[in-house]
């Protein structure tokens, strides 16, 4: 035994030595290298299509024709005393619905477009969450929390596998004005490292040369700037080392490695005048159709994750018009996207890349059949509607429903925590496998809740 094994023994010297050499050595592995996932994936990326400001979902994909038939009336099913207009009475949807698709889709007649795509589609009209309040209801539905303390869907997503490009963040969040209510806590990486954290960018102030400020150097040329930047990482990984372990130096090194090959990346990733004419006009011209636009360029160049906002004229919960004005304010929002969106599907299918790209439109609640005033709509957390496409879900379904009158989920109840763990499965990844140590315990995008909806997967 003794002569057998003895051969072995000199190879745990050289074990131990080389462990030391590669301890030594400056650590270059970058943090968002793609990582395995816990299981084979249906999707490899995401773009979030988001709604902030609550979508009416009556006005949109949840047609419900008894609101027309009892309009004006309060029947006992709607009288919810979290309402805050307890004596109004139903009020029909001021857009006509069609039927659309071989699944004969009703859907409204303010997405055209979108409508044309329903065989594509996946809708979940049974979404509910926890709070009527937009600026905690956007963090829920992008966090998985109330408040601004977690990391965001992108930033796990990030965390989780890493990116598919060493050039690119792997998580960039965009929408056409102002970010949505709660900002740069939409994207951010919270407590993760800061290598997770989503990058932000304006499309309506957007100039390839000038996505990220101060990304590039006038002065310098690339060559000497490759030196400089290995030079002062050697010198960060000595001090790291010293440290043992420093979040914030660690994170430097890894932003200012990613600055330096950003600055020959982006301005060619956010470059669409590099499209063909047809592809432009097949978008159209709105801001939120480029940012429809680059999502794909940008999935397709190895991003991870893109969050693209519909804001409009500066206002961070654009949705939210439908207060006062379900006819102007929904018109003019479906307007602004309905075309890039089906854009968008159409150009991903014909590239090959919807099959393993999930796309995703909803905002952070609905709207209640219910009128305020005379043109308006409350909030609705009780039930709303999200859809998906792509990425291993069942195209051309309708998963869950909500009441006749399209007020409140009712059958195969959707949480925003059940959604999260539904879109970490369809990555590859296990929502309670999924964890962070941080302050003393284990984190996760769902917290201790969330099922994963198996129905809706292909």
């Amino acid at each position: 035994m003794l002569s057998r094994f003895g051969a072995g023994f000199g190879t745990l010297g050289l074990q131990q030595m080389l462990s030391q050499k590669a301890a030594a050595a400056p650590q270059t592995d970058s943090p968002l290298a793609p990582k395995a996932p816990h299981f084979a994936p249906r999707a490899k990326r995401i773009i979030q299509l988001f709604m902030p400001g609550g979508p009416s979902q009556v006005d949109t994909f949840d047609y419900k024709p008894l609101i027309e038939k009892y309009s004006g009336q309060r029947p006992e099913l709607v009288d919810r005393k979290s309402l805050r207009n307890t004596k109004n009475g139903l009020m029909k949807s001021p857009f006509g619905f069609k039927q659309y698709g071989e699944n004969g889709k009703w859907v409204s007649d303010i997405f055209p477009k979108v409508a044309e795509k329903v065989d594509e589609l996946c809708f979940i009209h049974s979404m509910h969450t926890d709070i009527p309040e937009h600026a905690g209801a956007i963090l829920m539905f992008n966090l998985g929390h109330i408040q601004a303390v977690r990391p965001s869907l992108g930033s796990w997503l990030v965390y989780g596998l890493g990116a598919e490009t060493d050039n690119l963040p792997g998580f960039v969040a965009m929408s056409p004005h102002a970010q949505a209510r709660g900002k740069a806590a939409n994207y951010s990486n919270s407590f993760l490292p800061g290598a997770y954290s989503g990058c932000y960018v304006n499309i309506n102030s957007m100039h390839p040369d000038r996505i990220v400020s101060d990304l590039k150097n006038q002065y310098l040329t690339r060559g000497t700037q490759r030196e400089q930047a290995d030079l002062l990482a050697k010198l960060n990984q000595i001090d790291l080392r010293n440290q043992q372990e420093d979040a914030a130096l660690e994170s430097s090194i890894q932003a200012m490695e990613m600055a330096f090959r950003m600055q020959f990346a982006v301005p060619e990733a956010f470059d669409v005048t590099r499209e063909t004419q047809r592809t432009l006009d097949m978008y159209g011209p709105t801001q939120y159709a480029k940012g429809c636009l680059l999502a794909r360029r940008l999935v397709e160049r190895g991003v991870r994750m893109v969050q693209l906002s519909l804001t409009i004229d500066g206002y961070d919960i654009a949705w939210d018009t439908g207060h006062g004005d379900i006819v102007g304010g929904h018109k003019r929002l479906a307007d602004a996207c309905d075309q890039g969106i089906a854009a968008l599907l159409e150009d991903l299918k014909q590239r090959g890349m919807l099959e393993d790209t999930l796309v995703m439109w909803g905002g952070e609640f609905g709207r209640a059949p219910t009128s305020e005033g005379q043109k308006g709509r409350d909030h609705d957390h009780y039930g709303f509607t999200v859809w998906m496409a792509g990425g291993g879900v069942k195209p051309g379904y309708s998963y869950g429903a909500t009441d006749e009158f399209g007020l409140t989920a009712v059958e195969d109840r959707v949480h925003v925590h059940d959604l999260h763990a539904t879109l970490l499965h369809i990555m590859g990844l296990d929502h309670e496998e999924l964890t962070y140590r941080y302050s003393g315990r284990d984190f996760r995008l769902t917290d201790v809740h969330g099922n994963v909806i198996h129905d809706i997967l292909a």
